[in-house]
């Protein structure tokens, strides 16, 4: 069972239509987001508020609440106790005290969503900050913010340093932000290998239409697993294959390789 620190295929999910949480539940996601924040008009926020459970499926259940600051924000936190949600999604983090309040008080683990250039600044404080199990990108906003492409090429430095800042706190891989496209499965599939190669461990599904090429995406391809096996019978030391020297900083990598192969082949066993 994923958890909020290690999901793979994280799905979206309007808190305001209660009646998809279930079909949620049931798409290949392993885990659920209910969402106050975007999806949600702010004339239904109290109603969705009130929609909130977690209940209807044993995956994970998220809630990405309204940020720090808004109208909104702390009835969205007040609610959440009791449910047995998983985890809650900070949006717009960006630290600072009242974030650091959040984590301190918050009694869910907390990921927190980096979606401008102020939070991408602080990545590294916010990844070290107690009760952050996470960090996640949201890329949409952090282009709207920073007038840039939402291109890979214009969204590499970000993304390298989410990866970065992860890593030197402790954390799991980061959760890479959403693609737009709901039926290309090439630009699906191909957007989540590109996460994957600079790091990342997950990312954020807006459709069940997507869910099987981010998947796919995230999995090793053959030639990756018949590379990884070779080396590992390859011995100890410092050896030479297929004019290649091996090392043990090969043999990590392909002992990884060989780790999202059976997390893929197990995600397909149980979807």
């Amino acid at each position: 069972m994923s958890t909020a620190a290690d999901c793979l295929v994280p799905l979206f999910v309007p808190g305001d239509r209660p009646d998809r949480f279930a079909k949620a539940a049931a798409s290949g996601a392993d885990a659920v987001i209910l969402d106050l924040e975007d999806a949600v008009a702010p004339g239904a926020k109290e109603m969705a508020r009130g929609a909130l459970r977690a209940d209807f499926t044993a995956l994970p259940v998220l809630v990405r609440i309204n940020g720090i600051g808004t109208l909104w924000h702390a009835d969205d936190m007040a609610a959440l106790s009791g449910h047995g949600f998983a985890g809650v999604i900070v949006p717009k983090a960006e630290g600072g005290e009242g974030f650091a309040a959040l984590c301190a008080a918050a009694s869910l683990p907390v990921v927190a969503l980096i979606e401008s250039a102020r939070g991408l600044a602080e990545a590294r404080r916010i990844a070290a900050t107690g009760n952050v199990v996470r960090l996640a990108f949201g890329s949409i906003d952090f282009c709207a913010d920073l007038g840039c492409a939402h291109t890979r090429e214009a969204l590499l430095a970000a993304r390298s340093e989410l990866v970065l800042a992860s890593r030197l706190a402790g954390l799991a891989a980061p959760i890479d932000g959403v693609t737009t496209a709901l039926d290309d499965a090439a630009v699906i599939k191909g957007d989540a290998r590109h996460a994957q190669e600079l790091g990342f461990g997950a990312k954020l599904c807006i459709h069940p239409r997507q869910i099987e090429a981010i998947r796919a995406g995230f999995a090793p391809e053959a030639a990756e697993i018949a590379w990884a096996r070779k080396v590992l019978a390859g011995g100890d030391g410092a050896v030479a294959i297929d004019g290649a020297m091996i090392d043990e900083p090969v043999r990590i990598r392909a002992r990884a390789v060989l780790r999202r192969a059976l997390t893929a082949a197990e995600d397909g066993a149980t979807a």
